[in-house]
């Protein structure tokens, strides 16, 4: 049975191509995920036939409820709407900067497809660029949420700045690197890590640069690890 044309679409436009570089472009990735999880949404909104209610909630994708009507379906179809949305206005945007013609109707998978297409152009750009990185992983992060996805964390090295210990990791999804290990403490007697247990001393992606600096750490590996982390969960549904 041939594929259809969104299927089709897909499997071109994925991050995980062997014709993709080693260091594949961030928004690239995003978008790439993003149109390998949307479809999935559908499904998991759609009730099953044989969905029966569950008097202990679990049952289904991550122990949620499978019976139909159940409240996750709510966040789901919510999720749908949000994507939509924000596929649209992100492609209309990014059609607007680079001044080419106002995209055509589509459904969702057609626009990222268009999207992914344009990114050589949107790369020449990079405030267009960074901008379409962010709106992809804001939806890619939620589409996964929807789906009961967990994040997985990559390990990099470089010993944490409170602790002296080597549990630095990087969560993708959060683009935050965290220290795990739960007897972090620091020298500031505000902080939350002396009162809360599971309090974890972070640092966003915009402090990477220090955090890599003061910890004699790789910047270069700090995003690599992000790329891998994206590029493994795209490449594993």
């Amino acid at each position: 049975m041939p594929d259809s044309p969104d299927r089709s679409a897909r499997a071109a436009a994925l991050p995980d191509q062997p014709d993709r570089p080693d260091r594949p472009d961030p928004a690239g990735v995003w978008l790439g995920i993003l149109l390998r999880q949307f479809p999935e949404l559908s499904q998991e909104l759609a009730p099953s036939r044989s969905a029966r209610p569950s008097l202990t909630g679990g049952g289904g994708r991550g122990g949620r409820p499978t019976a139909p009507g159940a409240p996750i379906r709510l966040f789901v179809s919510d999720t749908i709407r949000d994507i939509t949305d924000g596929v649209v206005e992100l492609e209309e945007a990014v059609c607007e900067k680079l001044r080419v013609p106002r995209p055509q109707r589509g459904t969702v998978e057609q626009r990222l497809a268009r999207l992914l297409g344009l990114l050589d152009r949107v790369s020449a750009q990079p405030v267009l660029a960074e901008h379409v990185r962010g709106e992809a992983r804001r939806m890619a992060r939620r589409c996964s949420l929807a789906l009961g996805d967990a994040e997985t964390p990559v390990r990099v090295s470089g010993r944490c700045l409170h602790c002296d210990s080597v549990s630095l990791r990087v969560f993708p999804h959060r683009e935050t690197v965290l220290c795990v290990n739960p007897g972090c403490r620091c020298a500031d007697p505000a902080c939350t890590c002396r009162t809360d247990d599971r309090h974890r001393h972070s640092w966003v992606r915009a402090e990477w640069r220090q955090l890599a600096e003061a910890t004699d750490g790789d910047l270069t590996e700090l995003t690599a690890a992000q790329d891998e982390g994206t590029s493994t969960e795209g490449g594993s549904r």
